[in-house]
């Protein structure tokens, strides 16, 4: 599917900053008056225009809530927070240090927890205890009861944010009665980009605390809480619930078996072996070529290389291999949704690949397709029918196992 652009990794990012509208998070007219000014494969258009048009919505959204106009206000805030984070997606070439990357992400959360003042229902910020620092998160709640919920406890991928959470599951949750709490863990978000943790393979020793935080919430009924994975969270959620008996259901949207093949479907065969064979003087050029030539690979390897803490190119490479299901699949016991897109650009072919391994676990694989607008990863620009098919899942399943 394109959608604006011709350059792949431009439309899908277009899409995915559409694709939010159901939930507050775009205006389609906003979307296309931005798209118009930025030229095919130009990353400068991009964040210039971008900024522009989340700088203009965020200057709504004061003007409402500085007259009482509490729903405006709430809604343009959190557009302009989508806006923000699409307006910082490709500054890359040096993402820890960039003035421009810090400023804003940080107006991309700031805008949030400002929209947050204004919501009808209750959110409070969260601290999850990780190792020597906190991880921070968002609970959302259906209401103000105290009532204890099924829970969706929100893992986000390789390079979305906590603020995203509330747009990818949490609105959708909130009206089905399911509490949602979110957070951003190492490589993620405020942890990556303030606190300078990158990704770890390991994840179960992030979502083991953060489950200890969700089971001792008064509001959490903690027989009843549900993993859900986003992107490369498909893969970081069942690597958790392989070592934690706690989950009580599994939705990984999508599945991811083995990272390391998105980089392998990058790269040439021959170079993907100088690469084993630590022949990194021949093999970086060759990646620094391809990146240079595709806008996709160079956000890829760009965005790896520091969220992954890998000194080059070539070592991102090999550092992908560590996130992996083998051997550990068929310890996961949860009832597991594996969603997957038909048109996956970055895991074609994972979510079968997951379906099959998890071998000790009720599966169901649900594959929704480009005729049903559902095709793209994460099924960007169909986000309701993708909620639809999760959480019809997850009723059933939890009910099941009560």
């Amino acid at each position: 599917m394109r959608f604006l652009f011709v350059d792949e990794s431009f439309s899908f990012e277009t899409l995915r900053a559409a694709g939010f509208a159901p939930y507050g998070g775009a205006d389609l007219g906003e979307v296309l008056a931005t798209a118009r000014g930025i030229r095919e494969g130009d990353e400068e258009d991009w964040h210039r225009e971008w900024k522009a048009t989340a700088e203009r919505v965020h200057r709504l959204g004061e003007r409402s809530l500085a007259a009482g106009h509490r729903v405006s206000g709430r809604e343009a805030l959190l557009r302009a927070s989508n806006y923000y984070r699409t307006a910082e997606f490709y500054l890359r070439e040096h993402p820890a240090t960039d003035p421009e990357a810090a400023e804003l992400s940080r107006l991309s959360a700031d805008t949030f927890a400002r929209a947050l003042t204004a919501f009808d229902t209750p959110v409070r910020p969260v601290e999850i205890p990780y190792e020597d620092t906190v991880l921070p998160g968002y609970l959302f709640l259906v209401d103000g009861s105290g009532a204890p919920r099924p829970t969706v406890v929100y893992t986000s991928g390789y390079d979305s944010t906590l603020e995203e959470s509330y747009f990818a599951v949490a609105a959708a949750a909130l009206r089905r009665g399911y509490n949602v709490l979110a957070y951003d863990g190492p490589g993620q978000g405020a942890v990556l980009r303030r606190q300078g943790l990158v990704f770890r393979p390991d994840w179960e020793a992030v979502v083991t605390p953060v489950l200890d935080v969700a089971a001792a919430l008064p509001e959490v009924d903690a027989d009843r809480i549900a993993l859900f994975g986003y992107s490369l969270g498909g893969y970081l959620v069942a690597r958790a619930a392989a070592f934690d008996d706690r989950v009580a259901a599994l939705i990984l949207d999508d599945g991811v078996y083995d990272f390391h093949a998105a980089f392998a479907g990058m790269i040439p065969p021959v170079v993907a072996g100088w690469v084993d064979e630590g022949r990194d003087d021949v093999a970086v050029p060759v990646l620094a070529m391809a990146a240079a030539g595709s806008t996709q690979t160079r956000w890829g390897l760009r965005n790896g290389t520091w969220a992954m803490g890998a000194s080059s190119y070539a070592d991102l490479v090999r550092v992908s291999r560590r996130y992996t299901l083998e051997g550990i699949a068929d310890r996961i016991t949860a009832p597991t949704l594996v969603m997957g897109a038909q048109n996956d650009q970055f895991f074609k072919g994972q979510p079968e690949r997951v379906a099959t391994a998890l071998a000790n676990a009720p599966v169901e694989l649900a594959l929704l397709t480009d005729e049903l607008g559902a095709g793209e990863h994460c099924h960007m620009g169909a986000l309701t029918l993708a909620h639809q098919t999760m959480f019809d899942w997850l009723d059933t399943a939890l009910a099941a196992a009560a």
